[in-house]
């Protein structure tokens, strides 16, 4: 791992030489993300409430539906986005954009749950969602840090979207900066929601006094759970074990936004989404392989256009950023981006200027790693509203998502109810031409 103080001492040797950084960081970072040995990560930018894909991803210049936005080109020659996304226009070559979504559900909380778990929530079957299947199969369950980290989440849509199901505590997320905020919420000090609470050791209690009361405290669990081998137990004893991990090791400190320079917090925005993309930024560093970030504010049913605006400016420099820095830190080939909503908005424009919920036709993007970018995958109609080339469901996208982490979509684990399920279910279509 290409830790801080690797790249300091790179960095003073570099000068005391004489020698310009832009002539050596490129190829550095080029050759530490080729490095077969390096862990995938995947980031997942969660837009709460439904994204108007078709004012970013998918424009309709000319027709009635497509509103007073313009397309801009990227730095691929060909592909378009929306205006309000210039950051971003820069990474074309990155990007691969999927405009033939169609999925069936149009319900927020339902619509979450299908798009983070690939299934319904219906039955006795406790699916576990996207991030804990990334968590067990690819994170390192002796980590000081969780595989899994979700920043920022809105709780006004879930249908317990965010639970690890039936793979157990153990692949529960990290939660920080959890909030019922229905818009971003933005302000100087945001980054400071981001921490996580209570783990440091009060200055009254000696390290051999806390060392001594933990010990005692795992004894009493192993003793209680041995008698009494429950779920319940279990996620208790889970969540000590990985509370008391954190606060032995310095690993936390990652959660400390303070230690990034003023610049750079402020190149990334001061929203809670903007912040959060700087913190799951650190986390990959880490190792963390699963991060999601959540953008709240995307159910435009009125006065759409002036909110997708808005949006954008959180978006773009929490995004935009990111990249950047993934791609200068060496990070960008071993991390997947991941953007997506619960679904799409109407094409037709309705009578308060907004656009309405709609599975039929709408984007997903990738970025990063595992993904041949600079391209756009499906069609939909003139109108905005079908989807006329490549349709992509649901679990076709999931599938694609383990193809480029090297998970293997069709693998099983067993349920809540003593059957087995696959990750991703086997009538799923990968997208390969997306693939690297």
């Amino acid at each position: 791992m290409f830790d801080t103080s690797r790249r300091q001492f790179i960095r003073v040797g570099a000068l005391s030489v004489g020698v310009s950084v832009s002539g050596w960081l490129a190829p550095l970072a080029n050759s530490l993300a080729a490095d077969p040995k390096r862990k995938r990560s995947c980031i997942l930018l969660w837009m709460n409430g439904g994204p108007s894909t078709i004012d970013l991803w998918d424009l309709k210049p000319g027709h009635a539906n497509g509103g007073p936005y313009k397309e801009i080109a990227t730095s691929v020659p060909g592909l378009k986005i929306g205006e309000h996304l210039p950051t971003l226009a820069k990474f074309g070559d990155k990007l691969a954009i999927l405009r033939g979504m169609s999925t069936k559900e149009g319900d927020h909380g339902r619509a979450t749950f299908l798009m983070r778990t690939g299934q319904l929530p219906q039955g006795p079957i406790d699916y576990p969602t996207f991030g804990s299947l990334v968590s067990k199969e690819i994170g390192d369950p002796k980590a000081e840090l969780p595989n899994f980290v979700s920043i920022a989440p809105r709780r006004f849509f879930d249908v317990n979207p965010n639970t690890p199901g039936f793979l157990g505590p153990q692949h529960a997320p990290l939660v920080v900066g959890a909030s019922n905020d229905f818009q971003e919420p933005v302000s100087d000090d945001i980054g400071s929601r981001l921490k996580v609470e209570n783990i440091a050791r009060p200055e009254s209690v000696s390290t051999a006094h806390a060392d001594a009361r933990l010990s005692l405290l795992r004894d009493m669990h192993d003793d209680f759970a041995t008698t009494r081998p429950t779920s319940i137990v279990n996620s208790h004893v889970s969540a000590y074990d990985r509370a008391t991990r954190l606060m032995q090791s310095s690993a936390g400190k990652a959660f400390d936004l303070g230690e990034e320079k003023k610049e750079v917090r402020e190149r990334y925005g001061k929203s809670l989404f903007g912040q959060g993309c700087l913190l799951a930024r650190r986390l990959v560093e880490k190792g963390v392989p699963f991060v999601e970030v959540t953008l709240s504010g995307w159910d435009t049913h009125g006065n759409n256009f002036d909110l997708v605006k808005k949006q954008c400016e959180h978006l773009d420099k929490g995004w935009g950023s990111l990249m950047t820095d993934l791609k200068e830190r060496g990070l960008l080939d071993s991390t997947l981006v991941v953007w997506m909503g619960e679904f799409g908005r109407t094409p037709r424009i309705n009578g308060s200027k907004g656009r309405d919920h709609f599975p039929n036709a709408w984007s997903t993007v990738l970025a990063g790693g595992g993904i041949k970018g600079g391209q756009a995958i499906g069609k939909t109609s003139a109108d905005g509203t079908t989807v006329e080339d490549r349709p992509t469901t649901t679990i076709d996208l999931l599938a694609t998502v383990c193809g480029a982490l090297g998970i293997e979509h069709e693998k099983q684990n067993m349920s809540n109810v003593g059957r087995p399920i696959r990750i991703v279910d086997k009538a799923a279509k990968p997208i390969t031409e997306v693939i690297a």
